[in-house]
C-alpha cells in the first residue's frame, strides 16, 4: 500500500522530534511550530467555533474546498497547545476526507506526547483530534 501525503508529513514529524534528545528541546521545537502557524482570522474566533474539553481557549473549524480537501484552521491561547494544532494541521489539514479518516493519531504517541502532556492537556489532544475526524466525516457525508 503507498503512504498517504498524511502519513509522509506524520513520520516527518516523527523524524524530527527524534532529533531532540530532551524533553525541554521537544517542548522548544513545539512551542516553535505553534510560533510559526499563520494567525487565525479574527472571523473564527467565535464561541461556536470553540472546542469543548480544553483547558486553553482553542478555537477550531473546517471547510471543503472545490476538490474535496477539507481544510483546518485553529488557534490557540497556549503556547504548547498551539504547537499541537500545528502539527496536527501539518498531518490533516489540506487532504481528502477519506485520507483524513484513514490515519490513525499515533504518530503522537510515537514522538511521545503521551507520557509528557499532563492531563488535561491529553484531554485536549484528543478533543482536537476528535473534531478534526469529525469534521472528515461531515465533509464526507456532504
Amino acid at each position: 500500500m503507498q503512504d498517504s501525503s498524511a502519513q509522509k508529513e506524520a513520520e516527518e514529524i516523527i523524524e524530527e522530534f527524534s532529533f531532540f534528545d530532551d524533553w525541554a528541546d521537544r517542548y522548544q521545537h513545539l512551542i516553535d511550530q505553534g510560533r510559526r502557524l499563520a494567525p487565525l482570522d479574527p472571523v473564527y474566533q467565535i464561541e461556536e467555533n470553540q472546542l469543548k474539553g480544553c483547558q486553553s481557549v482553542v478555537y477550531f473549524t473546517s471547510m471543503c474546498d472545490e476538490g474535496g480537501e477539507v481544510h483546518f484552521r485553529a488557534s490557540s491561547d497556549a503556547a504548547i497547545v498551539q504547537g499541537l494544532i500545528a502539527l496536527l494541521l501539518r498531518v490533516y489539514s489540506a487532504r481528502p476526507p477519506q485520507e483524513i479518516l484513514a490515519l490513525s493519531p499515533d504518530f503522537l504517541e510515537k514522538i511521545g506526547l503521551d507520557k509528557h502532556l499532563s492531563p488535561t492537556r491529553k484531554n485536549g489532544l484528543a478533543s482536537m483530534v476528535e473534531a478534526i475526524r469529525h469534521a472528515a466525516q461531515h465533509h464526507l457525508s456532504a
